[in-house]
């Protein structure tokens, strides 16, 4: 046991190390490239749960069950790597990798693993108002658009559908704003915003702007509601307006940080870019190289160029380890196992699924209490489980599947599979785990 622990030890240390060591070297190696950020790996909390966590930490009796359910997954849907955090009575119980971070390098996942998590974002982007609500600092009627409402832009001064004055905070987190997807989904067609924009080069939310300035909503805001991508990368613009700081570092600095979570980033689109503990993403075998969304021509596989990640922001663009994914979960998830975030009466909001008002953040409310959020893009797919039971979960992917959608829907069998198999768990909670000293 003393031997295993020392391992343990060493194991983080080096990590700890290793990662500072190629912190250095990245940020004085030379110029910056042309997609490369200066603040890449700028902020590096060494002592974060993320770097605190081992796969060795979440053995126990039932491991090996879940382990088989895990490989067997992957490799029935052909998948490179999964992450899972398991949460019993507002506890982290289990947090395991299984298959690879990094297929060329045969690097294992481990908890600390960041991965996209595709619309999962949405939900962090929903606590963030739910936050600014909280201060009074906007209303959920609070109107969006125009020289009357948050974003004052001088672009919505004149607008070819007046409508667009009345979408209001709350229709635009309930994907009732107005916009459809008949005509394809904006948020993913950034050449197209800039071909009806009459722009060139990588489309800006000020691309976004103008394409909604000029054309016309597909619905009454508030009547119905339609999946809105875009939706939602114009809140993060509201966030940005009301905070007076960029989006990322109010949610970072404000909302993520305050309750310890520390390792939750916006990612970046190119491989290049890739955080130091970032899985590397995969598509299945038959997708086709297409068009880089940065107008440049070049083509790219999907994962590396073909989605812009960073404009994707509010509405997709987050990169997490389930772990603390889970711990958001617990924070917002209406139990009294643990303080919420939020005040109870903005989380039943959150959670109202009448009359388009809701569920806002969160994609599916069910009449028996659980609530489920999901994700997909190229390359991952992440999903999200608060069961009323209090057996609450979150699994994520680091490769497309040919079975896309549906993906979900299996993952959820997998998990009720584990929860009726295992009767005794853990009594540790490894949100607290902070590994012994020599």
């Amino acid at each position: 046991m003393l031997n295993l622990r020392r391992i343990h030890i060493y194991t983080l240390t080096l990590f700890k190390y290793s990662l500072v060591f190629l912190l250095v070297v990245t940020r004085c190696s030379g110029p910056l490239g042309p997609h490369e950020l200066a603040d890449n790996f700028q902020e590096l909390d060494t002592d974060g749960l993320n770097f605190r966590l081992t796969n060795e930490v979440s053995d126990f009796n039932g491991s090996q069950f879940i382990e088989k359910e895990a490989k067997n997954f992957l490799q029935q849907w052909n998948l490179a790597g999964m992450t899972m955090s398991i949460v019993k009575d507002g506890k982290l119980v289990y947090s395991h990798g299984f298959g690879h971070a990094d297929l060329e390098s045969k690097l294992p996942v481990v908890p600390g693993n960041l991965f996209r998590v595709a619309s999962v974002s949405k939900l962090i982007t929903a606590v963030a108002i739910m936050k600014l609500v909280e201060k009074k600092k906007i209303s959920l009627d609070s109107k969006v658009f125009g020289p009357n409402g948050i974003l004052k832009d001088p672009i919505f001064n004149k607008v070819t559908d007046k409508r667009l004055y009345f979408i209001t905070v709350r229709q635009l987190l309930a994907h009732s704003g107005g916009w459809s997807l008949a005509y394809g989904d904006p948020a993913f067609n950034s050449l197209v915003v800039l071909e009806r924009t009459g722009e060139t080069g990588a489309a800006t939310m000020d691309s976004y702007c103008r394409f909604v300035a000029t054309r016309k909503l597909h619905f009454d805001p508030g009547t119905r509601s339609s999946y809105s991508n875009m939706g939602y990368m114009f809140l993060g613009k509201v966030i940005q307006a009301v905070a007076g700081k960029s989006y990322e570092s109010f949610v970072r600095d404000e909302v993520l940080k305050p309750v310890g979570i520390t390792d939750m980033h916006i990612g970046r689109s190119y491989l290049t870019d890739r955080r130091a503990n970032e899985v590397k993403y995969y598509e299945s075998e038959e997708c086709q190289m297409i068009s880089a969304f940065d107008g440049s021509g070049r083509m790219v596989p999907k994962p590396y160029g073909g989605n812009p990640i960073e404009l994707l922001g509010a509405a997709g663009g987050w990169i997490a380890s389930s772990a603390e994914l889970a711990k958001l979960m617990v924070l917002i998830d209406g139990f009294r196992n643990n303080p919420d975030m939020l005040p109870h009466n903005l989380i039943s909001q959150m959670v109202e699924n009448k009359f388009f008002k809701g569920p806002l953040g969160w994609k599916t409310v069910k009449d028996n209490g659980d609530w489920i959020r999901t994700g997909s893009m190229a390359g991952t797919s992440a999903i999200m489980k608060r069961q009323s039971n209090g057996f609450c979960w979150v699994v994520v992917f680091n490769s497309s599947s040919w079975n896309g959608p549906r993906l979900p829907s299996y993952v959820n069998y997998m998990m009720g599979k584990i929860e009726k198999r295992i009767t005794n768990w853990p009594h540790h909670d490894l949100f607290k785990y902070t590994p012994k000293s020599l």
